[in-house]
């Protein structure tokens, strides 16, 4: 698959023609991971920008106490690093892969220069940014007011409107995170995660295979904790 194929998939670059996607190509490059590698740290000067072309990574920070708190999961064509470009503060947060993963990685200079010649980018981005920060909003408040279990509930409900595939009613998360990393989304511990899920499997929202997740009726399990 050529890389502008890939490009054509990331919202930003939708409506971009097949000669601009080219010369994104041109400026831009390619990089592997490892599961648990460091892509970027924070409070670093952000130089790139980083769009996931294939695998899998959690956007985190270390609080005070030293505890790991995930604020996202990100998956094959979203993008990362872009705050610190557009407004040249440092790294808000550190990016690591969950798993092999590889990377396009457009610098800072070549990717203000699109956003001068290309303004459908800018509005897109703007667009981008908004949903995230609504998304984040929600988020924060559903956290700060829920008890343990609306909290974990939260998270998968997060994750399932990322990355799950809906079927007849039901929503299919293929690779759910770790209890750990659930945990360190929800702010709660590992125990509580276990705990959790095995009560919403007990009444019957949940089926549990391995590290894939069914939630049986989505819209009824949205309705009850979001």
């Amino acid at each position: 698959m050529a890389t502008f194929d890939f490009l054509h998939k990331v919202p930003i670059f939708s409506e971009l023609n097949k000669e601009t996607l080219e010369k994104i190509e041109k400026v831009g490059l390619r990089k592997t991971y490892n599961k648990g590698e460091t892509i970027l740290l924070e409070d670093e000067t952000g130089t790139a920008l980083f769009i996931i072309i294939k695998g899998k990574v959690k956007v985190s920070r270390t609080s005070n106490d030293g505890k790991e708190v995930i604020f996202s999961i990100l998956n094959e064509n979203d993008f990362f690093g872009e705050m610190a470009i557009l407004d040249g503060q440092k790294r808000s947060a550190t990016v690591s892969a969950l798993e092999p993963s590889e990377v396009f990685i457009i610098q800072r200079n070549d990717f203000i220069d699109l956003l001068y010649s290309h303004p459908e980018i800018s509005i897109a981005l703007l667009q981008e940014l908004t949903t995230r920060l609504r998304n984040a909003d929600m988020k924060i408040k559903s956290l700060s007011l829920k008890d343990a279990e609306g909290k974990v509930a939260t998270v998968i409900l997060q994750i399932a409107d990322d990355i799950g595939k809906i079927k007849h009613g039901k929503v299919e998360i293929e690779k759910l995170p770790l209890q750990q990393d659930l945990a360190n989304m929800a702010g709660t511990s590992r125990e509580t995660i276990s705990r959790t899920l095995h009560s919403f499997a007990k009444k019957g929202l949940i089926e549990m295979d391995g590290n894939k997740l069914i939630i049986n009726d989505y819209e009824k399990f949205r309705e009850k904790y979001y």
